[in-house]
């Protein structure tokens, strides 16, 4: 059974999404909170498996810093965003936060349930139209020639650092993580965008979804 913490500041959403959760799919609803400071002292009582979390909460914490408190007191719980923004920006702070997936509130039923299911697995989820959009814009850049670079002529550690940078990871903290300075991180990124022939950071998170690199944990 898999074990499921739903965060709204909407009573009604909140009701109608535990209904929802509960006994379907192999999932149960064992709690629900109104804000993100209430979400986070929930998770730590009821260790549940996945937080389904709004991310415009108006009182107390709101969505993304919760997430990110969340994942650094839970790091085994995963965080499907479930929210409004059909936004690439809200998406990128929500993968960064240490958000599993992110889906939209307009989403069918079934799709919600299985996006759950998947990030309970250890998976990540993006709803299919973000997918599709982050594909078409690759390929797109693919016929213009912006994408004329080589993933084989990078290195390992141009392979590892694009692969952090394209899961949200500000450079400090690659450099943290992989035990190296800020400056070294900035010159194999600069290496790495000049090989590959990118040019913004959400070219590179395409390239990398292409690439398989999109691996939140």
């Amino acid at each position: 059974m898999i074990h499921v913490l739903v965060v709204d500041d909407h009573a009604v959403v909140r009701s109608g999404l535990v209904q929802l959760m509960d006994g379907r799919n192999g999932l149960a609803a064992v709690g629900e909170a109104a804000d993100g400071d209430e979400a986070i002292v929930k998770a730590q009582e009821l260790q549940p498996d996945v937080v389904l979390m709004d991310l415009s909460m108006p009182h107390g914490k709101d969505g993304l810093t919760a997430t990110a408190e969340l994942k650094k007191l839970l790091p085994n719980t995963a965080v499907l965003i479930l929210t409004m923004h059909d936004d690439e920006e809200y998406l990128f702070r929500a993968i960064h936060a240490g958000a599993s997936g992110y889906i939209l509130k307009n989403s069918p039923y079934e799709e919600l349930l299985q996006a759950v299911q998947h990030v309970a697995q250890g998976n990540a989820y993006l709803y299919p139209s973000a997918t599709k959009r982050l594909m078409s814009d690759y390929l797109e850049k693919v016929r213009s020639g912006d994408y004329g670079g080589s993933f084989e002529s990078l290195t390992e550690r141009e392979k590892e650092i694009l692969a952090k940078v394209a899961q949200g990871y500000a450079n400090k903290e690659i450099a943290e993580l992989l035990f190296i300075s800020v400056k070294t991180v900035e010159t194999h990124k600069s290496n790495l965008m000049e090989k590959l022939d990118l040019r913004t950071r959400p070219d590179l998170v395409k390239y990398a979804a292409k690439k398989g690199l999109l691996n939140f944990e």
